[in-house]
């Protein structure tokens, strides 16, 4: 791997969510197309599940090569679910064929003071939302931004158990009546795409839609640095 590519590897590991929207728009040819809660957290299943990003940029040009192909096109194409197995069989594809990468040290892929702002912004709402701990854990983060800048990967990990940490708490707090109201509407965005995954996909996906919900509704913020825009 040269520097130039391991610059671009940070780049898009931090611009996941983006490169996948805007790619879809542009297979789609639609720049004005919104993507919904549901492809949403299948962006975030695919990033948890270690697809790289151009296994899925590969899998939504496939998909749609097959939509154009075919005589009848009666629906357009209105979500990344639609893509999901050519996401899949691409993934696996280079999974077959990449190589280990050595590791190139790369610029921070964003400001360092945007980092720290994103940090003392998210302590401020996670306490506004009586979770102190957590807000205190990210308030020291922040303070420590330029150690932590130097080990992104290592920060991820301590956001996300952080985030796990917070979910469960916000779980905890949910009525069931709500948690019912997010599975039948995942269910009802997922009808038209189940065929199309694997029941782990499936179950993985519910799990990001319905946690993605919960953190909505409590009016909680996403802590990962894939956020961070």
């Amino acid at each position: 791997m040269t520097t130039e590519d391991a610059e671009n590897w940070a780049f898009n590991y931090f611009n996941y969510f983006t490169e996948i929207e805007e790619h879809f728009q542009r297979a789609r040819a639609s720049g004005l197309f919104l993507l919904s809660p549901l492809d949403w957290s299948l962006i975030e299943t695919w990033k948890h599940s270690g697809v790289p990003l151009d296994a899925v940029l590969r899998g939504i040009d496939e998909a749609f090569e097959t939509w154009r192909s075919r005589k009848s096109k009666i629906q357009m194409v209105n979500s990344l679910a639609y893509c999901a197995q050519a996401v899949l069989g691409q993934a696996q594809i280079l999974a077959g064929t990449a190589q280990p990468a050595p590791r190139t040290p790369a610029p921070l892929p964003f400001p360092l003071e945007d980092l720290r702002a994103y940090l003392i912004s998210n302590a401020a709402t996670v306490r506004s939302k009586a979770h102190e701990e957590i807000a205190a854990s990210l308030e020291r983060l922040a303070a420590e931004a330029e150690q932590h800048a130097t080990n992104l990967e290592d920060l991820e990990r301590r956001l996300t158990a952080l985030e796990e940490k917070m979910i469960a708490a916000a779980r905890a707090a949910q009525s069931e009546e709500d948690l019912l109201a997010a599975r039948r509407e995942f269910d009802l965005q997922l009808r038209p795409y189940r065929g199309k995954m694997t029941a782990e996909q499936i179950a993985l996906l519910e799990k990001q839609f319905l946690e993605r919900r919960l953190l909505e509704s409590s009016g909680l913020p996403r802590l990962s640095l894939f956020y961070l825009r």
